[in-house]
């Protein structure tokens, strides 16, 4: 008979690992204490106002995964999650559109900056580097340092969008307090809880701290939901979408600013050439490829009349 006391679970949270430049969630004793699916359920069970914004790309797999468009899973999704208690079911890629606009503004402004000084320290403002990747930045501040970060951009990425939405607008729409309202994305990343943690989408009303972004389901913990409900997922009724926020229209097309990579590019660049050099960038756009696919570029060329 072994006298040796049990091993207890290491608690740790997510603003944990972000404070570590490895990784120890791979050992067996450590349990996440929150953005875990049985969170989510208790969240629900606990009468709390719980509001979920769904990604395009969770919804592209799962579409694949079942043999389904887009819009079928989109409007299943939003059928199951009201039926366990879900208050509204919202579409992050109209908040991916908002940060493009806001992205777009950005470069703008930094490209009249560096025009107008010769300063070294302003010069440094371009190129303009995404920040819609955690991953990428949790790396590009831990590794990288001050020698990239000038560069990052200062937009928030589709995630905290919504999630700064909700919490500061959509909330007085439906007659609640910001603490009131528990949200949950569904991303295709687990970066994203890492994001969803940070300290700078904290915020207080009436001296209470709200998360803009309470939790995160990856597309496999929402594929586990499903398969622990034991439904026909494919068969399933379907349901209504919320119209407040979605960019997917009645016929089930997304709609809005297309592109790889969420766009940014090719937003940035159709915008860019329009505002500062009065050109209309029409049709697809001609990106060369470097290094190899993941690498490409797209060059605005100004004949010489163009100057005067």
């Amino acid at each position: 008979v072994s006298t040796k006391p049990p091993e207890e679970s290491v608690k740790i949270s997510l603003k944990d690992c972000l404070a570590c430049s490895g990784c120890i969630t791979s050992a067996e004793t450590v349990m996440l204490e929150k953005q875990s699916l049985d969170d989510f359920v208790t969240r629900i069970n606990s009468g709390k106002t719980v509001i979920v914004s769904v990604s395009p790309q969770s919804r592209a797999s799962l579409a694949a995964l079942f043999g389904l468009s887009q819009s079928q899973v989109f409007r299943k999704l939003t059928a199951l999650f009201k039926s366990m208690g879900v208050k509204a079911v919202y579409d992050t890629s109209s908040s991916r559109d908002l940060a493009l606009i806001e992205a777009c503004n950005e470069f703008v402004s930094r490209y009249k900056l560096s025009q107008l000084s010769s300063d070294k320290e302003v010069g440094t403002s371009l190129p303009v580097l995404s920040s819609a990747c955690p991953g990428w930045i949790c790396y590009a501040e831990k590794t990288l340092g001050s020698y990239i970060l000038p560069y990052i951009s200062s937009v928030k990425s589709p995630q905290q969008v919504i999630g700064a939405a909700i919490k500061h607008h959509m909330v007085e729409k439906l007659g609640l307090k910001p603490y009131d309202v528990y949200h949950v994305t569904v991303m295709p990343c687990y970066d994203k809880k890492l994001e969803a943690v940070r300290g700078d989408f904290v915020f207080s009303v009436e001296e209470k701290e709200v998360t803009e972004v309470d939790s995160v389901l990856t597309t496999g913990e929402v594929l586990d939901l499903i398969q622990s409900k034991s439904v026909d997922f494919k068969t399933m009724e379907e349901s209504p979408l919320d119209r407040l926020l979605t960019n997917v229209d009645d016929d089930g097309h997304l709609y809005g600013v297309s592109g790889g990579s969420g766009g940014y590019a090719e937003a940035i660049f159709r915008y860019a050439a329009r505002v500062l050099f009065n050109r209309e960038i029409e049709g697809p756009l001609d990106f060369k490829v470097l290094r190899n696919s993941d690498f490409r570029e797209v060059t605005l060329e100004r004949w010489r009349a163009d100057l005067f």
